[in-house]
This record gives structure tokens, C-alpha cells and sequence, in this order.
């Protein structure tokens, strides 16, 4: 469940004042996500998103990522476009939380994966880099490499619960990992969490990106290697090489790969494997009962890091 704050319609009224984008006609919270409060807000003049911003962000940090939406926006990125108040500001509070509200964007998230999705998806990860590349302000990556251990850390007291030997199967791996990540790579703005739900479709059409609030600067081909393991794994977890090479094709169309990034692919795999494994187990060892979150399991992401530790080189994604 993704409502954590509750906007009463007293409160929801005197913060539209502050803008012209109407009266609200109907307003109801989003059951997705996991991090921040979503609603879903008609006006007398459209549809938005209305999103207040819970504990787990900084605040410190949210104008980097309204700023990076609506550089990518107005570069010809579909994404949600923070809408500015009268007085310019693109982020306000409301109910002792920050908050924004974005365009809208039609389209629904693929529930299964189909090759036509994944061209499409290349396509626009690589326009998205290349649309980032004049946006000044940079974010270091907080769940990059040299957040892995430390984080790995907080969970393996209780990693064997979860699988037994899972704990000495993640030492070892995060050794191998993190002696061998690329340096020297073209780096960039990357979104980070390209995952199904966080991709429109509209008759058949790519029709946006959203959900940008783990988006930094980091290697651009690690982005890739994200969407590889959140795209092209088939349900039993095998991993699709035509849907990869689909993906891989289209994103190089835009933006070529250079060889060493091609080279690096298994590691980067490797990586953003391990990396949604580790935060998916910490969650699933610390989530209190009945709090309102989905676990997700982290033995999805073990299934694929064991593919990626086996991948002899780039060929096993079709490149």
C-alpha cells in the first residue's frame, strides 16, 4: 500500500489554492508503490499526481529529482512534469509532509513481459540518457557498490533464515562483485528502478517512464544491466536472451554501447542483481507483521544473480 499520509479534503483544497490548475473533482490514494504517499487527482482542468514525500526521502535531495524530471520533460522525455505553484515552486508541503504534484501520464504497466515491450524500453532508457547529459546537478548513488556490504551487513544475522548458506553465497559474491566493477565507464544521470510498474504502455506504444526518486548519477550501462534482470527473466527465471537482445538492439540504436561496456555486462548484471536482492532482504527480514507493505521475495533476485555468476560474457545476452 502506498498511502501513509492521509490529506483530508480541508487541507487538500487550501494547497490547490496555491495553484492554477483548478478545483479537485475527484481525488483518491494509489495502492502502488512503496515509498512515498500517491493519490490520484482530477481537477476542473485534468488529471495529476499528487505526491507527499515520507520519511524514508530526504528532503534535501527532492529538488534534484523534480529538477531531473523536468529537464527530461521539456527534452522530449514522456515523464511526469512537476506542475510550479503561483510563486514558482515546484515543491510545497502539505500534512507536515513535502509534496508535488506531476502531470499525469495515460498508459498501464506491462503484467507480463512480451518481446514487443522490451525494444521500446531500450529505445527510451538510451533517450533518457541522452537527454540527461546537460542537466548539471549530480546525485551520488546511495545503493550503489559501495552501499552493497554495509547494507548486506544490517541482514545477515538473518540471511540463513531466509535460505540456508545464504549468507556465505552473498559474502562470496559480493567479493567477487565488487573486486571486479568496471571502472573508467561513461557516467551519467540514471533512473535506477526501471522495473515493469514503472513503464506505461498505450496501445501498444511506450507511452511513459515514471517514478524517478531513486534516479542518480552513476554508470550509464549499469542502468542497462538493471533493466536487463527486471525484463528479461521469464517466470521459472530463465532468462530470455531474445527479449535481451530486443532490448540491447533498440538501446543501441540510440546510443551505442562501447566494448568495454559490452565486456562489463556480466558484472554489471551481477551487481544490479544483487543490489534489489539485498534491499528486497533486508525488507523481508524487517518489515514488522502487519505492517502495510508487500514484501517482495529476494530469492527472485538469487535465482538471477546465479545466472549472471555463470554468464561466461556478453554473448549469454545476445550481444
Amino acid at each position: 500500500m502506498a498511502v501513509y499520509t492521509e490529506v483530508g479534503d480541508e487541507a487538500l483544497a487550501a494547497f490547490l489554492a496555491d495553484y492554477d490548475i483548478g478545483g479537485m473533482v475527484a481525488f483518491r490514494g494509489i495502492a502502488e508503490g512503496v515509498e512515498n504517499s500517491n493519490f490520484s487527482l482530477r481537477t476542473s482542468t485534468g488529471d495529476y499526481i499528487l505526491t507527499l514525500y515520507e520519511k524514508r526521502v530526504n528532503p534535501a535531495e527532492l529538488p534534484w529529482f523534480l529538477g531531473l524530471m523536468e529537464h527530461l520533460a521539456t527534452r522530449g522525455i514522456t515523464c511526469p512534469l512537476p506542475v510550479r505553484a503561483r510563486d514558482g515552486a515546484a515543491l510545497r508541503e502539505l500534512c507536515g509532509r513535502p509534496a508535488a504534484v506531476t502531470t499525469f501520464l495515460p498508459g498501464v504497466w506491462p503484467r507480463r513481459v512480451r518481446q514487443e515491450h522490451c525494444g521500446p524500453l531500450g529505445a527510451a532508457l538510451a533517450a533518457l540518457h541522452l537527454a540527461g547529459r546537460d542537466y548539471p546537478p549530480t546525485r551520488p548513488n546511495a545503493l550503489g557498490p559501495g552501499g552493497w556490504r554495509p547494507l548486506f551487513e544490517r541482514a545477515r544475522g538473518q540471511a540463513d533464515g531466509v535460505v540456508p548458506g545464504l549468507a556465505a553465497e552473498l559474502d562470496a559474491a559480493l567479493d567477487q562483485i565488487l573486486a571486479g566493477w568496471p571502472g573508467g565507464l561513461p557516467v551519467g544521470h540514471i533512473h535506477a528502478d526501471l522495473f515493469q510498474d514503472n513503464v506505461f504502455f498505450l496501445d501498444r506504444r511506450l507511452s511513459g517512464l515514471i517514478d524517478f526518486y531513486f534516479a542518480a548519477t552513476d554508470t550509464l550501462a549499469y542502468d542497462v544491466a538493471i533493466c536487463l534482470n527486471a525484463w528479461c527473466f521469464e517466470p521459472d527465471f530463465a532468462f530470455n536472451v531474445t527479449k535481451a537482445r530486443a532490448m540491447l538492439a533498440a538501446y543501441q540504436a540510440t546510443r551505442p554501447l562501447s566494448a568495454d561496456e559490452r565486456a562489463a555486462l556480466p558484472v554489471l548484471c551481477q551487481g544490479a542483481a544483487i543490489r534489489f536482492l539485498l534491499t528486497r532482504l533486508y525488507d523481508w527480514v524487517n518489515t514488522p507483521p502487519g505492517a502495510m507493505v508487500t514484501r517482495k521475495d529476494p530469492v527472485e533476485y538469487l535465482r538471477r544473480l546465479r545466472f549472471h555468476l555463470a554468464a561466461p560474457d556478453e554473448h549469454a545476452y545476445g550481444i
